[in-house]
């Protein structure tokens, strides 16, 4: 692979995520199942109507946008960073400083404490002007953890942090994937500690999968039909769950409705029905009585992802637009669906599938602190600095033995194939 074709490909996926997240944010805890509005669910028809209030919006419908639809950075303007990616871009710049991808639990911990604020100096007040440093349920309490000197994976496990299964590692480590393009046996191991910095069990699984498929979609050829090339390294990232919880269970179901012909919308609400309220394939999330019936948790949120990625039928603005309206953490399915097509389809694919050009430069600052320029970056240079982590990657965790490295310089990369395991008909 070139090495700026490949930049192209990381600056598309900032871009995409970038789009993903602020579109879906405008949806996101609109609709959770259950008794009143919000579990009257959204259907395709209401993309472009007028957007409803969230389960905390006390009666406001989102300020980003008063109708669903998308929300972007015009050439002139810049993103914003938020939850769907701030944290993935501390790995990025701790990665690039230490020249080791590998990141240790001190580096993490450290990373955290240096660019995330506490409840007692951000400078960001809520709605109601309550302290807000953009961290929530499993994110919020590994910090809580790291401020006790408690380092990874102890602040993800059970006994420390109660919100372990909850949606935050997904959103937080898709990056590695990417910085180790072809290998998700590399990538799994870069990522190994990021997700169990938040997620344990399942949760953790789930979060691992995202990685595995964005490290094989540097295979797709986006000159041939997608949805094929994107079923397949899907069953492939599938075969990296245990098969006998209820992630791999929850990935065979909504292939099968998918496969079954029935519409997104109906597919949506069988998994409702058989995960939130009857709690099939081991999946107990109901029981623990949680906050909106756990609408934060890795499951349900997985689950309603993939209706969103098969039925997009390899489209990108389809796939987005699936995530926006299916339901539930809205946001984050959108912005891994976003990241991982403006992977697969670079920047100019992505300004191609949306018919105009968007803007570049990114603020960090928006939710975290630290860093050079006031925090205001430049995807292309995000693009950059992801390039040489990956040379990084290739010369430390992909060389073989007694085979010359590649100078640093080469305009391409060797990496050695990865034999995948054998995936059983699904």
């Amino acid at each position: 692979m070139l090495k700026q074709d490949y930049a192209d490909k990381v600056h598309g996926f900032w871009l995409g995520m970038s789009i993903g997240n602020w579109t879906g944010l405008v949806t996101e805890m609109d609709k959770i199942g259950g008794e009143g509005p919000a579990g009257v669910f959204y259907t395709r028809h209401d993309w472009q109507t007028k957007d409803q209030p969230s389960i905390w919006g006390q009666g406001i419908p989102s300020q980003l946008s008063e109708t669903i639809d998308w929300v972007v950075a015009g050439e002139d303007e810049v993103w914003g960073s938020d939850d769907d990616s701030d944290i993935e871009y501390i790995y990025l710049q701790l990665m690039h400083d230490a020249k080791q991808p590998l990141l240790s639990a001190e580096q993490i911990r450290s990373g955290w404490l240096a660019h995330i604020y506490t409840d007692a100096n951000t400078p960001f007040k809520t709605a109601e002007g309550k302290p807000e440093n953009f961290l929530w349920v499993s994110n919020q309490q590994a910090f809580d953890l790291m401020q006790q000197d408690i380092l990874p994976p102890y602040t993800g496990m059970p006994a420390y942090n109660p919100h372990y299964d909850m949606i935050d590692a997904q959103l937080t480590t898709e990056l590695f994937g990417i910085l180790a393009p072809f290998r998700p046996d590399i990538a799994s191991a870069l990522a190994y500690l990021p997700i169990r910095t938040t997620a344990y069990g399942e949760a953790a699984d789930i979060a691992n999968f995202y990685v595995v498929l964005h490290a094989l979609a540097a295979g797709i050829d986006s000159n041939k039909q997608i949805q094929p090339q994107i079923i397949h390294i899907a069953k492939q990232a599938r075969a990296a769950l245990p098969p006998n919880q209820y992630p791999a269970k929850m990935f065979d179901f909504v292939l099968s409705l998918y496969q079954s012909g029935i519409p997104w919308e109906e597919a949506r609400d069988k998994l409702y029905q058989r995960y939130q309220l009857q709690e099939e394939d081991g999946y107990e999330i109901s029981r623990k009585k949680l906050y909106c019936n756990g609408c934060f948790a890795a499951g349900i949120n997985f689950a309603a992802s993939l209706v969103s990625l098969f039925y997009g039928e390899g489209d990108m603005q389809e796939t987005i637009k699936i995530a926006v309206l299916a339901g539930w953490d809205s946001d984050n399915p959108a912005a891994t669906w976003g990241g991982l097509f403006g992977f697969i389809l670079g920047k100019n694919g992505v300004e191609q599938a949306f018919g105009r050009r968007f803007s570049s430069k990114f603020n960090i600052h928006r939710t975290r602190k630290g860093f050079a320029n006031n925090g205001i970056d430049d995807f292309d240079n995000m693009a950059k600095t992801a390039t040489a982590i990956v040379d990084q990657v290739v010369i430390q965790q992909m060389a073989p033995k007694g085979v010359e490295k590649m100078p640093a310089s080469a305009q391409c990369w060797h990496i050695p194939a990865f034999v995948q395991p054998a995936v059983s008909a699904l």
